[in-house]
């Protein structure tokens, strides 16, 4: 029964996320493309293909990811390496951390995500009880923090983020010491501090974040221009194609900013019907996970659906102004 409620509401938030791109997308794809169903059209080719590529999935044995899961973290590290390349992998977005094949794009990063999670399902399930002693989270974190550093090369600082809180949230769960996960969130707090001194373009974005009026036309335009999106749409919102800030103010607004769109043509009651049906997609996962006939299909299933989980949250505290700018899309 749970299973057919995480297959509808899956397919409810795909259907409003086609609704959604269609409304935010199509002036700005009229004037790129000169065709205002360009991004609708790719987004329904893509999530019928996800929608297909789901049940054939379901299909399949999950021991099947444990039989193979050395050979599933080798391939992923190798496209990590060889997006690096030039000439291999294609910069977008200021990052070179995509293949493309023609139509489509390919973002090692994401399989990286599905790779190490298979690998520490198997990691924990293995030592589960073993766990109790920080030298066995110490594999596990090493593998995590090799794909963060080949993800940092790209650079995908976000991408990084999501992958690593997945982990954590994975040991967290297992009889991982609370206070050994204090200690390593201390050290985790200071890498991050390190990195973001490192580069400039990440301090741009904390200072702009920390007051994003300082550089309006700059760093913080689109942190600006999305809290005016979210202002108008009061309670019940504009309307539906209402949008006032989808006409060239918001840029490029149907990717990381689309739920900017949502709040101003759906209002508040809009964004918070959206936000519950992802808690409530979280929340059966969750509790499916508990029932689970091995350690391993649980901690497979609290890494997928944190991962999930954790790049929603991000998405929308960028949204609403809470977290910096990182790029992660809804």
């Amino acid at each position: 029964m749970k299973t057919k409620k995480i297959v509808c509401l899956t397919l409810i938030i795909v259907i409003f996320g086609l609704i959604s791109v269609y409304s935010s997308s199509h002036i700005w794809a009229l004037y790129k493309y000169d065709d205002s169903l360009y991004y609708i059209k790719r987004q329904t080719l893509f999530a019928c293909l996800g929608i297909l590529a789901m049940f054939v999935t379901s299909r399949i044995d999950y021991h099947l990811y444990k039989k193979y899961y050395k050979l599933i973290l080798v391939i992923c590290f190798l496209l990590l390496i060889l997006v690096l390349i030039p000439g291999l992998g294609v910069v977008r977005g200021g990052s070179r951390s995509w293949f493309h094949f023609g139509v489509f794009a390919l973002q090692p990063s994401e399989l990286f995500k599905i790779g190490i999670i298979i690998y520490t399902a198997v990691y924990i399930e293995k030592h589960y009880y073993q766990m109790k002693k920080l030298k066995y989270s110490f594999p596990v974190l090493g593998i995590m923090g090799l794909g963060f550093l080949l993800i940092m090369l790209q650079p995908d600082f976000g991408s990084g983020v999501v992958m690593a809180c997945s982990i954590i949230v994975m040991i967290i769960v297992s009889p991982f010491p609370f206070i050994y996960f204090v200690g390593l969130g201390i050290i985790g707090i200071f890498g991050i501090v390190i990195m973001i001194l490192s580069a400039p373009y990440r301090m741009e974005r904390i200072l702009s974040f920390l007051n994003p009026f300082q550089d309006p036309l700059g760093s913080g335009f689109q942190a600006i221009q999305a809290l005016y999106a979210i202002g108008p749409g009061g309670l019940l919102g504009v309307g539906f194609d209402q949008s006032i800030q989808k006409h060239f103010y918001l840029p490029e607004p149907q990717t990381d900013f689309i739920f900017a769109i949502v709040a101003e043509e759906f209002g508040f009651i809009g964004g918070v019907l959206l936000i519950l049906l992802y808690v409530t997609l979280f929340k059966t996962v969750l509790k499916v996970s508990q029932n689970a006939p091995d350690l391993f299909g649980g901690f497979l299933m609290v890494g997928i659906i944190s991962m999930i989980g954790i790049q929603t949250l991000i998405n929308l505290g960028v949204v609403v102004g809470l977290f910096p700018v990182t790029g992660e899309t809804l």
